[in-house]
C-alpha cells in the first residue's frame, strides 16, 4: 500500500503535455501561471488545469501542446536565471558593503565615512564603467548600515574565537590599562591560544571602559568576565603579561595575585608564568639612564616655541626663510612616551636653527651648544630610535595577528 502511494505521488512526464505542468525542486509547477502544487497527485494537477487553463488550451492537439510546453519551459528557465542573477548581484552588493565597513573600522574612521566613500565610487563609476552604475548604487554605505555591518563583523569574530577556544590546549593573556583623551580608563585584554595542531590564534579578547577606580580587584573582575564568557578553563592559562603598575603586579591585591588565587581555587596544576611588557621594560631602562636634564631642556625649548601662537608662527616662517628641510618641531606628551624619539631627533636636526631663533628672542643658548650636552642628546636620540623601531615592529606583528 505504501509503495502504491509513492508511485501515485511521483510526477509523470506525460503530465507536461496533458496538464502543462513541469517538475521543479521536488514540486509540480504550472507552466502557465507558475503556481506549484503541494502534493504531486494527478487529481490535484488535473483539477488546477481544468479550473484555470482548460478553456484556453483545449483546442491544441498533442503536437502543439508539446511545442507550447517546450516554449514555456524555456521561458521559465530564463526567468529563473534572471532571478539568480539578481540574487547574485544583491549578494555582491551586501558583500561589498561588508568589505568597506571592515576597512572603515580598521582605519578607526567614523561610520558616516561610508557615505563619502559611496560618493567617490559613483563618481569613478560614471567615468570608468557607467553601465555598472546601478550595481554600485545598490551598495548601501549609510552610517547605520556601516555601524550594523561592523557589529556583525565583531560578533562573527567573537563567535570564531569562541569556536577556536574550545580546542585550545593552552592560552595566555596580555592586559593593559591606559587613559584615553577623555581621561576614561580603557582596559585592553589580548589572548594568544594554541591548539593540538600548534595553530596559534592571537586576537583582541576584550576592551572595557572603566569609569571608576582601576584597582587590581576591578581589573581582575573584567578579566574574569572575559574568560568566563568564552568558557575557557583556568587550568589552561599558562601566561599573563602586564605592565609594572601595582594594580597589575601586586602579589595579593594585584591582578597577578588574584589570577593565581583563582587558579588555586580551581585546583589548577600548572604554574602561571608572568611577564612584563617588553616596551615597558625598555622604557624603564631608558629612564634609568639619568638623562632627565636633557629631556627637560628639550621640552622647555619645544614648549617655548609651540606654547605661544606668535612664537610658533615666527619659528615656522624662520625655518622657511632658512630653507630648512623641516617645517616645524613636534610636541612631546608624557603619556605617549614613544613620541620623545621624534621630538629629540627633530630638535637635533634643527639645533642650529633653534639656537638662532632663541637668540633672536633673547634666550641663552650656551647649554644647547655645549659639546657634552650634544653628545648626550645624540645618545638619547639613538636610544629613543631603537625604542620606536621596536614598538613599530610589535605593532606590525600585532596588526597581522588581529
Amino acid at each position: 500500500m505504501a509503495k502504491r502511494k509513492a508511485e501515485n505521488r511521483s510526477f509523470l512526464d506525460k503530465w507536461e503535455a496533458e496538464y502543462l505542468f513541469t517538475y521543479v525542486k521536488d514540486k509540480p509547477v504550472c507552466l502557465v501561471c507558475g503556481v506549484d502544487v503541494a502534493v504531486s497527485k494527478e487529481y490535484n494537477i488535473r483539477r488546477h488545469y481544468e479550473t484555470k487553463h482548460h478553456d484556453k488550451y483545449k483546442d491544441l492537439d498533442m503536437t502543439q501542446r508539446s511545442q507550447k510546453v517546450e516554449e514555456m519551459k524555456r521561458s521559465l528557465v530564463s526567468q529563473q536565471n534572471m532571478f539568480k542573477k539578481a540574487t547574485s548581484q544583491s549578494e555582491a552588493a551586501v558583500k561589498a558593503s561588508y568589505i568597506v565597513a571592515a576597512e572603515i573600522a580598521k582605519s578607526a574612521r567614523p561610520f558616516n565615512e561610508g557615505e563619502f566613500v559611496k560618493k567617490c565610487m559613483m563618481k569613478v563609476c560614471d567615468l570608468v564603467c557607467p553601465e555598472k552604475k546601478q550595481a554600485f548604487s545598490n551598495v548601501s554605505l549609510s552610517r547605520n548600515t556601516v555601524a550594523d555591518r561592523t557589529c556583525d563583523l565583531a560578533t562573527n569574530l567573537y563567535d570564531q574565537l569562541m569556536e577556536k577556544g574550545k580546542y585550545f590546549v593552552a592560552f595566555s593573556l596580555a592586559v593593559d590599562e591606559s587613559c584615553g583623551a577623555s581621561d576614561t580608563a580603557q582596559l585592553s585584554v589580548f589572548i594568544r591560544g594554541v591548539d593540538s595542531n600548534l595553530c596559534v590564534t592571537e586576537e583582541l579578547f576584550g576592551f572595557k571602559s572603566m569609569h571608576g577606580t582601576t584597582t587590581g580587584k576591578e581589573i581582575f573582575e573584567e578579566v574574569f568576565k572575559c574568560v568566563t564568557e568564552i568558557k575557557l578553563p583556568w587550568d589552561k592559562l599558562v601566561g599573563l603579561t602586564t605592565d609594572g603598575a601595582p594594580a597589575m603586579c601586586g602579589k595579593k591585591s594585584g591582578l597577578v595575585g588574584m589570577v593565581r588565587e583563582k587558579m588555586r581555587e580551581e585546583n589548577c596544576a600548572g604554574e602561571l608564568t608572568v611577564y612584563h611588557c617588553i616596551i615597558h621594560q625598555e622604557s624603564l631602562c631608558a629612564k634609568a639612564l639619568k638623562m632627565e636634564h636633557v629631556m627637560t631642556t628639550i621640552t622647555q625649548v619645544v614648549n617655548f616655541i609651540r606654547a605661544k601662537g606668535l612664537n610658533h608662527r615666527q619659528f615656522k616662517f624662520f625655518l622657511e626663510e632658512c630653507g630648512s628641510e623641516y617645517a616645524d618641531v613636534p610636541y612631546h606628551t608624557e603619556v605617549r612616551w614613544l613620541s620623545r624619539g621624534k621630538v629629540l631627533n627633530r630638535c637635533f636636526e634643527l639645533r642650529e636653527e633653534i639656537c638662532q631663533f632663541l637668540e633672536t628672542k633673547g634666550k641663552d643658548t650656551a647649554e644647547l651648544r655645549e659639546q657634552k650636552f650634544l653628545c648626550e642628546l645624540v645618545f638619547l636620540c639613538d636610544i629613543s630610535s631603537h625604542l620606536d623601531a621596536l614598538n613599530l615592529q610589535l605593532h606590525v606583528r600585532c596588526s597581522e595577528g588581529l
